[in-house]
């Protein structure tokens, strides 16, 4: 197996006016997917690149991994250009589709998959289980994969992504096709990864996804970024403040509210409301789901 290296003072990811065009038979340029990209990812942060279909995401992951050359630009994982077999061996990827030999079982695919990268037996048998466990497919272990749902089918593709246990994980789309619970779950993955030290790059066009795990987003429309930082700051509404109260009567309510509108300042009163998901996930007692 290839020995893991180890340099948590240099970016993850490094992409410097990365551009893709898409030629025609005869050369010719046929459709800018991506214009001029620059990305910075560091160890142990969680990254959204969102934006809507077709804007660019999986084209500028693709070019990340390798898979595509850039029509020009530059991009290095872990100080390494991506082509290199030792920036390869510490990256786990989920691709948007995920497409598996249908008369392997689940176990037998993660297994198949756990070879590719040469882990021993044992530890290939050990992590097998333990993925079917951490995704809650270890029910189905012994089913084929082509009579599995669209939902257990991403599971499984999720569970390849981290067999080699990476140091980045590339997740594209990672909870198309799973219901309210399964989307839970793989949030709440993407956490305990990034409390462990892992990277991850996620991609999205569902903004709620994603709202709660990252730690900064780049958008993307167009091949461009269109905005780029934490979302603690590009989701503050400058020319707004919010003043939370709890136990207050609706006298001291109104005579707040009267001293506010006095200085000309104009105050909504409103309830504090939950998202549908955590409603959701509390109604069917799955809040604290692990």
């Amino acid at each position: 197996m290839i020995e893991k290296l180890r340099q948590d003072d240099q970016p993850v990811v490094t992409a410097v006016n990365v551009s893709k065009t898409f030629r025609d038979f005869w050369r010719r340029p046929k459709k800018v997917a991506v214009d001029g990209v620059s990305l910075s990812i560091m160890p142990g942060e969680v990254f959204g690149l969102l934006g809507p279909n077709g804007s660019g995401k999986s084209t500028t992951i693709k070019m990340l991994l390798g898979l595509l050359n850039p029509t020009a630009g530059h991009v290095e994982l872990f100080g390494l250009a991506p082509a290199s077999p030792r920036a390869k061996a510490r990256i786990g990827y989920l691709p948007e589709l995920s497409h598996f030999h249908p008369y392997l079982t689940l176990r037998e695919t993660l297994y198949y998959y756990a070879g590719l990268f040469d882990l021993p037996a044992d530890v290939r048998k050990e992590r097998t289980a333990r993925l079917l466990e951490e995704m809650g497919i270890a029910d189905a272990a012994d089913r084929r994969v082509g009579e599995c749902s669209k939902g257990m089918a991403q599971r499984v593709g999720l569970a390849q992504a981290l067999l080699n246990d990476p140091d980045l994980v590339i997740l594209d789309e990672p909870t198309s096709g799973l219901d309210p619970l399964g989307r839970h779950d793989v949030k709440t993955m993407i956490r305990r990864l990034a409390a462990r030290g892992k990277t991850v790059l996620l991609s999205s066009h569902l903004l709620a996804e994603v709202e709660n795990v990252c730690d900064r987003v780049a958008i993307l429309s167009e091949g461009q970024i269109c905005a780029e930082g934490r979302l603690s700051e590009l989701l503050k509404k400058r020319n707004q403040m919010q003043l939370t109260l709890e136990g207050a009567s609706e006298d001291t309510l109104s005579r707040i509210r009267q001293a506010l509108e006095s200085e000309g300042v104009v105050c909504t009163v409103d309830r504090p409301s939950m998202t549908l998901e955590d409603y959701f996930l509390e109604s069917v007692g799955k809040r604290d789901r692990p």
